[in-house]
């Protein structure tokens, strides 16, 4: 099954090599053996998380494996490079001592995926319980302004991406008009941009199943984060119905969501300049592959 897969990978991504689609994928054996295995299943761009995403702290890149990451991506032309922040980061928490290690480790991400040479960061607000969400979204704009002072980030093609969330009860980033209003607020002071997830959209209670709600849902994308600012979507399946709240990932085609939906925004030419980049679930060897190619195979048709 898994060979077959990547056999079908390879053949989709021959016919659409211009389109950005990929998948999140393990960093196991080193950083750039990830960039090699995206290739071998006919994605061109990828996700990693830059250290494990369940601990407070984690070692610097080392710059032998940036550099082999830096020359895989060339020889095999695979960009944009995503990293995804730590689950453990709470931008807005209302407990000093987590907004404290979070703003150390959010910087420490910022630090590797400059290393890394990455173009994309991608943070999930976070949680503002306890606090009203004005004041989580002040903390949170207050925390990656001081997670980001003095690196060297002007330099670089490099963006933190806001994603938008499942928006559950306290969760920063439940609508377009909340992470739209974090973005303001950091423009002056970091280079921002979105990263949207077609699940998180879904069960906050967005229609992007029906061609009509599909077209009202981009209106309110156009007329809050605007379609320039999108740098990523996120292409996950759902396995709850709309407006659930629950953040629960399938596979494409197979959710709640719908093969169709993703075809439509495939071919949605106001995202032509963004990465697709799947995070779907891989129950069976040959899963990643198959994602990956059924997502080239709606770009192609």
């Amino acid at each position: 099954m898994a060979k077959k897969a990547v056999s079908e990978a390879k053949q989709t991504g021959a016919a659409v090599q211009g389109k950005r689609i990929g998948i999140h994928l393990s960093t196991t054996g080193g950083v750039w053996k990830a960039v090699e295995y995206a290739r071998e299943i006919g994605a061109n761009t990828l996700q990693i998380f830059s250290a494990s995403p369940r601990t407070w702290r984690a070692a610097s890149v080392k710059p032998a494996d940036a550099e082999k990451l830096k020359q895989a991506r060339l020889q095999l032309d695979v960009g944009p490079l995503v990293v995804h922040v730590s689950y453990l980061v709470n931008v807005c928490s209302q407990s000093d001592e987590t907004r404290q290690k979070s703003i150390t480790a959010f910087r420490g991400e910022v630090e590797r995926a400059l290393a890394l040479g990455a173009e994309y960061l991608v943070l999930h607000p976070g949680s503002y319980r306890g606090m009203t969400r004005e004041q989580g979204l002040v903390l949170a704009a207050e925390s990656i302004e001081k997670a980001i002072d003095g690196l060297p980030w002007q330099d670089a093609d490099f963006h933190i991406l806001i994603e938008n969330t499942a928006g559950a009860e306290f969760s920063l980033g439940g609508s377009f008009e909340q992470v739209a209003e974090l973005i303001e607020r950091l423009r002056k002071h970091a280079p921002v941009g979105v990263c949207l997830d077609t699940c998180h959209t879904h069960v906050a209670g967005y229609d992007i199943v029906t061609e009509a709600g599909y077209a009202e849902t981009m209106k309110q994308v156009g007329q809050t984060i605007g379609f320039d600012t999108v740098c990523v979507w996120h292409c996950n399946d759902a396995k709850a119905a709309r407006g659930s709240k629950l953040d629960r990932h399938e596979h494409i085609g197979e959710g709640m969501i719908g093969a169709e939906a993703f075809r439509r925004l495939l071919h949605d030419q106001r995202f032509a300049h963004a990465a697709f980049i799947a995070e779907t679930p891989v129950d069976e060897p040959g899963d990643d592959a198959r994602n990956v190619a059924l997502l080239r195979t709606l770009s192609a048709g």
